[in-house]
């Protein structure tokens, strides 16, 4: 495993450095872009798992903690500026990734700040390896794919992922579920709270993201629970009150119902420090402001 620096136009991310790290997953490479911005104690930046998943959806964020910490952001493979390539996305996938990526990148115990999905995988990696984190910040936690909350069984499931993946009809049901009005109807609906937000240029930018060759792949996984990061909410709590390090959790007042529910059940254990904040799903790329102000304090140790 190797890692380049690319000779890529600094609007393509967030002002940072722009590498690519080389990564390997049975016995295929591939390149899984990062961005590094500041200097300080190192801090991961994980963006949550979704159709439009990409390291810029936290790079305000990013901005605003670069004047304390050295911020590392990374699109997950199969998603945002990384390679995208037909494999069968899943859980092992990225509990591997994370654990190669964090030995690459870091050589001593860092903080995290991990949205949506990200925020399993932290826990499972934390779970195994006691003296990769020092401090845990989750935005908006979830473990649970859109179909499967929305009550899909696992045999409905993997029919759509299949279609989905399918050479010509997949691609077809995939550009119909990534349209600019498909996707403004989805960040209003849980993602961001306030519409005037979700202006022509936000939704093209993300309409872009979905474009790219191979983009299908990783969203079916995700859309249809194939990435889910743990079994079930017993699981993921087992898995918190395992923690001997500190643990911030950040909730949306205006998260959706389901999700609001498993998060309370996550800031109602005694070694949980939570706080809500406005927003959603997306509160970490809605109101950066606001989040970093919430998390620097803890981030600090203060």
């Amino acid at each position: 495993m190797s890692t380049r620096f690319l000779n890529v136009p600094a609007s393509t991310g967030f002002g940072g450095v722009i590498e690519e790290y080389l990564w390997n997953w049975e016995n295929q490479e591939l390149g899984v872009i990062y961005e590094t911005l500041g200097q300080g104690s190192p801090l991961l930046l994980l963006p949550a798992f979704s159709t439009v998943s990409s390291r810029l959806e936290m790079g305000e964020l990013a901005k605003l903690l670069a004047a304390h910490f050295q911020v590392v952001a990374v699109d997950w493979p199969g998603f945002g500026e990384s390679d995208r390539p037909n494999l069968d996305y899943k859980p092992a996938l990225y509990h591997q990734f994370l654990a190669d990526f964090v030995k690459f990148a870091f050589k001593t115990p860092i903080s995290v700040v991990a949205a949506g999905h990200g925020a399993g995988y932290v826990l499972q990696l934390a779970f195994r390896q006691r003296d990769v984190f020092s401090r845990i910040v989750l935005a908006a936690p979830t473990w649970r794919g859109p179909l499967p909350t929305m009550g899909a069984s696992q045999q409905i499931a993997g029919m759509v992922r299949g279609l989905v993946r399918s050479p010509i009809l997949g691609q077809g049901i995939y550009q119909l579920n990534t349209t600019p009005s498909f996707l403004s109807f989805m960040y209003s609906r849980h993602v961001f709270t306030d519409a005037t937000k979700l202006t022509p240029s936000f939704i093209k930018q993300k309409w872009q993201t979905t474009q790219i060759p191979g983009a299908r792949f990783g969203s079916a996984a995700f859309v249809t629970g194939n990435i889910d990061p743990v079994r079930d909410q017993s699981e993921f709590l087992t898995l918190v009150r395992a923690l001997s390090i500190p643990l911030k959790v950040i909730i949306g007042e205006s998260s959706p119902p389901k999700s609001r529910l498993e998060m309370d059940a996550l800031a109602a254990l005694p070694n949980v420090s939570s706080v809500v904040v406005p927003g959603s799903l997306g509160l970490h790329e809605e109101y950066p402001d606001v989040l970093a102000e919430a998390i620097l304090p803890f981030l600090k140790g203060l």
